[in-house]
């Protein structure tokens, strides 16, 4: 299985047109507040809407279209808000009512905020969870009432409410960075050794076991050769894992690691990122402490700040996944199950949530370094150039 994903890697070209048949832009307005109080001042809203004369074609659209109530982890990071605004536009566009709500990271938030959901009249739930093992009770309320729901991005875990799931190949995206760092220090030819130290994600989002697991099958058999070495010793997942994938964690902790095994001037070859919050914890962190020749440093999810620090050097490459892409995909699941179908899958053997394996979509990431951000981010209309000025 690993030799066929990483053949996929290693024939997967970064080009464009993974990008095409996208939604909408990015750009939309700003979502709801964050207070579960909202949610019956939304259905009143909802209410007054399929009252309204006949002759208002757009609420009998989202009338028709139903109810999808969608619930986000945080506004914290950039890529979560960039996920609720396209999937929100893309919904409407479709025809739906949509309750988006952002729980600020907090599990009692967002467990009130989905039970709302279930309240208010929401057809189908689509979640992107802050701890996927937090849901399960208010879940089967779901479940009670005959509520589909969709898994965004994070697998809910050890509920079997859950319907589908719809993600990045999460696998694939911890072999890209291994596969990034394997040959950007060249390390089947070069005799080394090379210096590594590993930043992964938050130990209660599943998706972190797997980019840490994708990326360590491939740098794992160097590290056992001695070609690599992690001179602090941190390597096991949850000694690397970062809280809430929080840049401050990741900053602290490096600053540690550098004051232990770096500030005689030894050289750091090679950071492991998982995600660009904490890698910018740790570009704040080399630039504040660090004196030797800069790193290369792994990321996920081209947010500005990291595309900045691309262009000027400081990061070596992120892992870009288009949340248009899969904001389109989650469209087209929630059509087909809204019209008593299956939602479309391309998984039905990897992602077991504990109750079971869940069928799932994957789209394929792509990464972007400083030579081609432009193509990916900027042709596509993702952002700006003044976004990343």
């Amino acid at each position: 299985m690993k030799k066929k994903l990483l053949s996929m890697i290693l024939a997967t070209t970064m080009v464009a047109a993974t990008l095409a048949g996208c939604g909408s832009s990015a750009e939309t307005a700003a979502p709801a507040e964050e207070t579960t109080e909202e949610a019956p001042a939304e259905d009143a809203a909802a209410e007054d809407t399929a009252e309204a004369p006949a002759e208002d074609t757009a609420a009998d659209t989202a009338a028709a279209g139903g109810k999808i109530g969608v619930a986000m982890p945080t506004k914290d990071l950039q890529r979560w808000n960039q996920d609720g605004s396209n999937m929100e536009a893309q919904l409407v566009e479709a025809g739906y009512e949509v309750d988006l709500q952002y729980a600020s990271n907090d599990i009692a938030t967002q467990v009130s905020q989905i039970e709302n959901m279930i309240n208010s009249g929401c057809e189908l739930l689509v979640i992107a969870s802050i701890d996927g093992d937090s849901l399960g009770t208010v879940l089967e309320q779901a479940k009670e009432k005959n509520i589909p729901v969709i898994a965004y991005d994070r697998l809910i875990m050890n509920s079997d409410a859950v319907t589908y799931y719809a993600t990045f190949d999460n696998y694939m995206v911890g072999t890209k960075q291994g596969e990034y760092i394997k040959e950007q220090l060249d390390l089947d030819n070069a005799d080394g050794p090379f210096n590594l130290e590993i930043v992964t994600g938050d130990p209660g989002d599943n998706n972190a076991r797997f980019f840490y697991g994708g990326a360590m099958d491939v740098l794992q058999p160097y590290i056992d050769e001695g070609k690599l070495v992690v001179k602090s010793g941190q390597i096991d997942f949850e000694t690397v894992a970062t809280a809430n994938w929080a840049t401050e964690t990741a900053q602290s902790r490096m600053d540690a690691i550098i004051s232990a095994n770096y500030a005689d001037g030894t050289q750091l070859d090679a950071v492991l990122c998982s995600n660009d919050s904490t890698a910018l914890g740790v570009t704040n962190s080399l630039e504040a402490n660090y004196t030797g020749e800069w790193p290369i440093i792994t990321g996920q999810d081209c947010d500005k700040p990291n595309v900045k620090n691309m262009i000027d050097g400081k990061q070596s490459m992120s892992i870009f996944k288009d949340t248009r892409t899969l904001a389109s995909k989650v469209v087209e699941m929630v059509d087909a199950i809204m019209q008593g179908g299956e939602a479309p899958v391309n998984d039905t053997e990897t992602y077991d949530n504990g109750t079971g394996v869940i069928p799932s979509y994957l789209c394929e990431p792509v990464f972007a370094d400083a030579s081609n951000y432009k193509e990916l981010l900027i042709d596509s209309g993702y952002y700006t150039e003044a976004d990343i000025q």
